[in-house]
């Protein structure tokens, strides 16, 4: 399973908040993203978010579509993320959807590992690329 590592840059712009019929409120944001090093690309998504009643507990959800070259192939495609913070601890799911793929990242699988350090964003990428049938 090929894994592949480097920076990216994002910008989170807000949209505008909801509050649905139970009275709390969603936050939304769109996502613009520069991804450097194996993965050459631009990230673009829009992402839900939720603060809990305690400090540190919110969670999030959102679609992003891929777009530019993973280790020399051209394509595209989409991530879905899943995140939690309970109390100050983490849990984090970033997915390519499955058949997301376009172009030579067709059939296309993975996971990608987010972390900060120092207020700049790293990522991870284990990635399969399966044979078209």
């Amino acid at each position: 399973m090929p894994v592949v590592t480097g920076e990216f840059d994002v910008t989170m712009t807000p949209e505008r908040m909801s509050v649905g019929a139970s009275g709390f409120g969603l936050g939304r944001m769109v996502l613009d993203k520069r991804y450097h090093g194996a993965l050459a690309a631009s990230g673009n998504g829009e992402m839900l978010s939720f603060m809990g009643s305690r400090p540190n507990s919110a969670g999030y959800v959102a679609m992003e579509r891929v777009e530019g070259n993973l280790d020399g192939l051209k394509g595209g495609f989409t991530l879905q993320h899943n995140g939690i913070m309970d109390r100050g601890e983490p849990s984090l799911s970033v997915l390519v959807v499955p058949d997301s793929g376009s172009g030579d990242l067709t059939g296309l699988s993975g996971k990608l590992d987010i972390r900060m350090e120092n207020g700049k964003h790293f990522y991870t990428f284990d990635y399969v690329l399966a044979p078209i049938a």
